[in-house]
């Protein structure tokens, strides 16, 4: 059988563990300083032109909450946030003004930090101003909150603002860590934020869910998902702290933790699949667990599931723009990225710049290896004939390389493999993700 460890910092290893940060979906080791803002810009144009919907991402640091400061910092913290957001308010003016009015936003996610609720109005006021969200509970409209900083209050008041997806955090820290951050000990303040989502009627909650510190152990990581399971959430996101989602590196601070041994993170792991899988949970990858009924498994079992560089969604068709620090867009064939130095992402929207650092566009060997892993993540199989008409080729010869690998797993139950359809099984549906990015590690050398 194919060995599916790998070393930190692997491709595979960071995408197999459920990364929440959108640079797990979107390469960013091929990023590049050669693209940049006018490259953004004629992209824009073109999106305007074709009048294509658009998905918006919103990235606000939780570093600048003022619920993480002592009493004597929170007007130095307040003025922080009111200078980020001054700076998000003019790139949303810089980007707005080059999209259409007709452009329907049918997917928004507002991402990191929860924001007071006069902060959240006034965001929202904004965008609404610039773009064309949509009414009647018709968009996809997501909000991350942590869970030691989020009331009712605050649920009801992300509600009234249009938000019907939440995402909640559940981060697993150690009895020594600093107070101000409090440890995850019963799911009692979980189970209030989901009492509170339920009752103002959001459409879909997720739990995240983090494994392999090493205070933990499989036996308390066994005891907390059950705790988890028991609330019903409608997805879970199930991650590794050594690779963890975007908004946790500040709350977790530059120390390094220690973490546990591989074979304690492994047995973590396959606890997560046995209990989730044993309760009616399905897996679509990239450590996402949901309902049967949810969203994204319908939409999975429809083909209409799309992976973008903010991960698995029914918005596939849309043109992806992230505004923010380190926020990431894709439009087409182009990947762009904001700094996210926060001195510098302030420099150049005074100067009436776009805050862009860096990007990268698909060439033709890495749209037909793009279009392999992602049809083969969201389908759970891949049509080798339609690739090979599409792009004129044969898949065996042009991915040769890893042809042999693939007829391995098939021998070993994992996938059921022809010269016609690659359709992972359910004993493969664990190492998805592994097996996805084969072809990403395939260079692709074999051209036609």
């Amino acid at each position: 059988m194919l060995d599916f460890s790998h070393a930190p910092g692997d491709l595979i290893a960071r995408c197999d563990q459920g990364v929440l940060d959108p640079n797990c979906h979107a390469d960013t080791q091929k990023f590049h300083d050669g693209i940049g803002s006018l490259d953004l810009l004629r992209a824009l144009r073109v999106s305007r032109q074709k009048r294509r919907p658009i998905a918006l991402n919103v990235q606000l640091p939780s570093s600048l909450k003022p619920s993480f400061c002592s009493p004597r910092d929170v007007a130095c913290e307040h003025g922080e946030i009111e200078q980020y957001l001054q700076r998000l308010e003019q790139e949303i003016d810089l980007v707005g003004c080059h999209l259409g009015a007709e452009q329907r936003v049918e997917q928004f996610h507002l991402s990191g930090g929860t924001p007071t609720i006069a902060h959240l109005e006034r965001l929202m006021n904004h965008l609404r101003d610039r773009f064309n969200f949509l009414e009647h509970e018709c968009g996809d409209y997501s909000v991350d909150v942590d869970l030691h900083h989020t009331d009712w209050s605050t649920m009801g008041a992300l509600r009234n603002q249009g938000f019907n997806h939440v995402s909640i955090g559940v981060p697993d820290i150690d009895t020594d860590c600093d107070m101000s951050v409090a440890c995850y000990q019963n799911p009692a303040p979980i189970h209030s934020l989901i009492d509170a989502a339920r009752t103002f009627g959001y459409r879909s909650i997720n739990v995240d869910l983090g494994f392999g510190h090493a205070w933990q152990t499989p036996e308390s990581f066994a005891l907390k998902l059950a705790a988890i399971i028991e609330l019903e959430p409608d997805r879970l996101m199930v991650f590794d702290y050594a690779r963890p989602p975007r908004r946790y590196r500040p709350m977790l601070g530059d120390q390094v933790r220690e973490l546990c041994s591989q074979d304690d993170k492994g047995a973590m792991r396959q606890i997560a699949f046995e209990q989730l899988i044993a309760v009616g949970y399905h897996y679509i990858g990239m450590g996402q667990f949901v309902r049967p009924d949810d969203d994204l498994a319908i939409a999975q079992e429809r083909g209409r599931l799309r992976r973008t560089c903010d991960g698995f969604t029914r918005h596939g068709y849309c043109d992806h723009i992230g505004f923010g620090l380190g926020a990431i867009s894709q439009i087409d064939d182009l990947y762009t990225q904001n700094t996210d130095a926060i001195e510098r992402y302030q420099q150049q929207l005074d100067r009436g710049q776009l805050p862009t650092s860096r990007g990268w566009r698909f060439e033709a060997g890495d749209q037909i290896r793009h279009m392999v892993m992602e049809r083969l993540a969201c389908d759970q199989e891949l049509d080798i004939r339609a690739i090979e008409r599409r792009y004129g080729l044969i898949f065996s010869k042009y991915f040769a390389s890893v042809w042999p690998l693939l007829e391995q797993l098939s021998r070993d139950g994992l996938i059921e493999l022809s010269d016609r359809f690659i359709s992972i099984l359910p004993a493969g549906r664990p190492e998805v993700d592994a097996i996805c990015n084969l072809f990403e590690k395939d260079s692709g050398s074999a051209r036609h």
